[in-house]
């Protein structure tokens, strides 16, 4: 049987194998030019749907390297803010010291005073310092609105309560300021537990201490008041502690000797007074509440600034300085904690800088196994489909001249 083929379907033929075999070439010379192995998502269908995955991570995980980046520029600012914060209450603080010397004049309790409104309208400045583009850092979610404003008592807060966030790993929202109203104005007062001070119409030189808690498990949170009664010849001085939050009032300890520096303790606490009180004057015991350090500069500059002639103004003075101490103290101890908390969220955002680096090298060395090009294979094969070209371009010339015709002439 003879095979008879016309020329037309020889052309016909020639053509759409030459064609397609340019194609090939086409194809291969753009994987090469692009050094991917996937120039569409026919190449690979699977592959291309992971790779787009992938590759959608990746950008995810980008974005969350930008966002770590402003979270730990923003913490840096803060951390920065409550150094200097520190560094004005430690000043404070050092003020406090001076001011006890027994031999300083009003004048220079009054020079001391001028100082401590320095130290005030620092501090202040500081509250309410922003990231350099007009964010306050310490007004919470009110970012335009400044923190602090300076009162006659202290300074009073215009923020709110929020933290702002930024989503710094996919599964991790992180905090990146603190709320003012945290930092200068949760500052318990006293030793933390309690408060005990003088009353101010004292007018004997009884000088209270700070006290501490003997046992936790019998502390009531009550109020209670030391009152104190001098009399008989020669004069006795004994005291009687109430308890005030209960109704009616009832005696805890009643008419006790009264000696100096001798524990004052009841319901789990324990304290002691110093000094000479009058007939009459009164000392209470109260639980700790919360107060701006701001308040407690201002009221420090109030008692420099008020006369302490006599036992009784140095008793007042003393009782006075012994109350700032501690309350600077409980406002230092409020700062560093919340510093350590930014400090430790830097370290948090240093971690996560370097988990996300790695991520990116993973994402992006399975990205390279999907898209990339073999460059040996390719070139191989870019030189098999140039050599099969050309011989289909050889043998179509052959093929397309062997007519009858050609062969008479």
């Amino acid at each position: 049987m003879t095979l008879r083929i016309s020329t037309n379907a020889i052309f016909q033929a020639g053509t759409t194998q030459i064609n397609t075999l340019q194609g090939q070439m086409a194809k291969t010379q753009m994987q090469l030019s692009t050094n991917k192995r996937m120039l569409t998502a026919a190449d690979d269908p699977i592959g291309s749907a992971k790779a787009l995955e992938l590759t959608q991570s990746q950008s995810m995980n980008t974005q969350f390297g930008t966002n770590r980046t402003n979270a730990k520029s923003s913490l840096s600012m803060v951390d920065k803010t409550l150094q200097d914060v520190t560094t004005q209450i430690q000043n404070i603080q050092s003020l406090i010291v001076t001011a006890g010397n027994g031999g300083y004049s009003q004048s220079d309790r009054e020079a001391l005073a001028t100082e401590l409104e320095g130290r005030l309208t620092d501090m202040i400045g500081l509250a309410n310092t922003t990231d350099g583009s007009g964010t306050y850092l310490f007004s919470g979610y009110q970012t335009t609105t400044q923190p602090f404003t300076q009162t006659p008592t202290g300074a009073a807060y215009q923020g709110d309560q929020g933290q702002r966030s930024l989503q710094v790993g996919s599964a991790r929202k992180m905090a990146i300021s603190e709320n003012g109203s945290a930092i200068f104005e949760a500052n318990a007062t006293g030793n933390g537990t309690f408060v005990a001070q003088a009353a101010a119409t004292n007018t004997g030189s009884g000088i209270i201490a700070p006290g501490a808690v003997s046992d936790r498990s019998k502390l009531t949170g009550h109020d209670y008041s030391i009152a104190f009664k001098v009399a008989g010849a020669p004069a006795v001085t004994t005291y009687t502690v109430t308890d005030n939050s209960v109704s009616p009032a009832s005696a805890v300890l009643s008419n006790q000797p009264y000696t100096a520096g001798a524990a004052i303790s009841f319901d789990g606490i324990s304290f002691d007074i110093k000094g000479d009180p009058a007939n009459g004057d009164t000392f209470s015991v109260q639980p700790s509440q919360k107060q701006s350090v701001f308040t407690t500069v201002t009221d420090l500059i109030k008692t420099l600034r008020a006369p302490a002639d006599g036992s009784t103004g140095k008793a007042a003075l003393a009782n006075n300085l012994s109350m700032a101490s501690q309350n600077m103290k409980n406002a230092l101890d409020n700062v560093l904690t919340v510093q350590a908390s930014v400090g430790a969220r830097l370290k948090e955002v240093d971690y996560l800088d370097s988990t996300g680096d790695d991520l990116n090298i993973q994402y992006q060395t399975t990205l390279s196994g999907l898209q990339d090009l073999d460059m040996v294979k390719a070139i191989s094969l870019y030189t098999q489909q140039q050599q099969t070209l050309q011989a289909a371009q050889v043998s179509f010339k052959t093929m397309s001249g062997l007519s009858l015709f050609n062969y008479i002439s």
